[in-house]
């Protein structure tokens, strides 16, 4: 029988994939600290509440809280495995931004006695980890036992990236399948003792710079194939037909399954990883390169179709429904909803745009300083408008009745209302 993890966890960064980590390792008996640099989401975390929307997340902290097992701190505690959770954004030339786990890694370092687990979570770039374990040993030389290859700190250090889809994060956290990777095989044994305290699916084992990689490769995957619908969505404009019904009609192939069209792409994955890639080796991920900008582009593409659409009324209203960067969450991160919002207001100042997001109770950066944009109810955004467009399909807006939009134009980004 495989060994599992039985000590204190520390789970730095309690955001959508921090949290709900700490709350399953919390649920089954294993003592969690979470850590995060805001007070308010501290402050949250300690009454047992979650400052955002997830199924079942809410339930599992408040248990976890409950029984004494997950707390929460702005400190970093004496822990016997780090789990680092923290974003990892763009830097200039969509370059991966380090800097968090880098201070992440500061924080720790001067906490470790030897013999801890860090993994990362992150996703990164190939190298990161490796990179984690040389600040741990430049920052702690009196860790680095003198038989170690390579300077390696008597400090287990992996990677294990995580995999799940908002709306079922608390499903496929422990479902899913886990790919941990470790600076040298012991590191990834002893990192996946953790993991395999609450995950079902298989846990499989590799090197740190492997595991890296996949992630970014199943996320690059994903957005060429989404870049050859929103293609042929655009082909589809220009020859005047339904893509959404050449689609249907493509995937009878046995051995064809085109996805389905939409606004862009977003969220912290699939919108941001395949840039790690291209930043990785820019001379070989050409094709990479133009799936993203592709995507990138799709909202710019929207936001101008809308824009040549209100031309034919005097004095026009659009309703925009929906901002999350998919269906059915507030999670806003990355999304094209939010991107084609903005470029629509600011490329006609004078146009009275109206925002429906059910999910969220006020408008975020960028759209928040903008004159023309409010934020209103789905059915008080379509009364009011001459054009609506579809951004995101939300179930709140699958139940309105189709007799709302008797008279207006309508612009469908989703194929929700075809």
């Amino acid at each position: 029988m495989p060994a599992t993890f039985n000590g204190r966890v520390a789970v730095v960064g309690l955001g959508y994939i921090g949290l709900p980590t700490a709350a399953c390792l919390a649920v089954r008996s294993i003592d969690v600290v979470g850590v995060d640099i805001n007070a308010a989401t501290v402050k949250s975390v300690n009454h047992g509440e979650v400052p955002f929307v997830e199924p079942d997340l809410s339930a599992a902290v408040s248990g976890a809280v409950a029984m004494g097992r997950l707390t929460a701190s702005t400190e970093m505690p004496e822990a016997d495995a780090y789990i680092i959770a923290v974003p990892t954004p763009f830097a200039e030339a969509h370059q991966a931004d380090l800097a968090y786990v880098r201070s992440a890694v500061e924080a720790i370092a001067p906490k470790l006695k030897g013999g801890e687990v860090v993994v990362l979570e992150s996703t990164s770039p190939p190298g990161t980890t490796r990179a984690i374990s040389e600040q741990i040993a430049q920052m702690r030389p009196d860790l680095v036992l003198p038989h170690a290859s390579e300077g390696v700190p008597d400090v287990f250090v992996a990677h294990c990236p995580e995999r799940v889809l908002p709306g079922r994060i608390m499903i496929e956290m422990i479902t899913n399948d886990r790919v941990v990777g470790g600076i040298t095989p012991r590191c990834a044994e002893k990192a996946a003792e953790i993991y395999r305290v609450f995950t079902q699916g298989k846990i499989v084992i590799s090197d740190a710079a492997s595991a890296e990689m996949a992630k970014l490769v199943e996320n690059a995957y994903r957005d060429v194939n989404i870049a050859f619908a929103n293609e042929l969505s655009l082909i589809g404009e220009d020859l005047e037909l339904d893509v959404w019904e050449v689609i249907r009609l493509a995937n009878h192939h046995p051995r064809v399954n085109v996805l389905t069209p939409g606004p862009g792409v977003g969220g912290h994955c699939i919108a941001v990883d395949p840039w790690f890639i291209v930043g990785a080796d820019p001379g070989r991920s050409r094709l990479i390169r133009q799936a993203r900008e592709i995507n990138d582009h799709k909202p710019v593409h929207v936001a101008d179709q809308v824009a040549r659409k209100t031309e034919r009324f005097k004095s026009p209203t659009v309703a925009c429904l929906g901002l999350a960067y998919k269906a059915n969450v507030d999670d806003l991160r990355e999304s094209p909803a939010i991107d084609i919002v903005e470029h629509l207001a600011l490329k006609c100042p004078d146009l009275d745009v109206r925002v429906a997001e059910p999910h969220v109770s006020s408008l975020p950066m960028p759209l928040e300083g903008l004159d023309n944009v409010r934020l209103e109810a789905a059915a008080d955004a379509i009364a009011a408008a001459d054009i609506v467009v579809m951004l995101v399909a939300h179930d709140h807006f699958k139940s309105l009745s189709r007799s709302r939009l008797a008279g207006k134009v309508v612009y469908d980004t989703v194929g929700l209302w075809r």
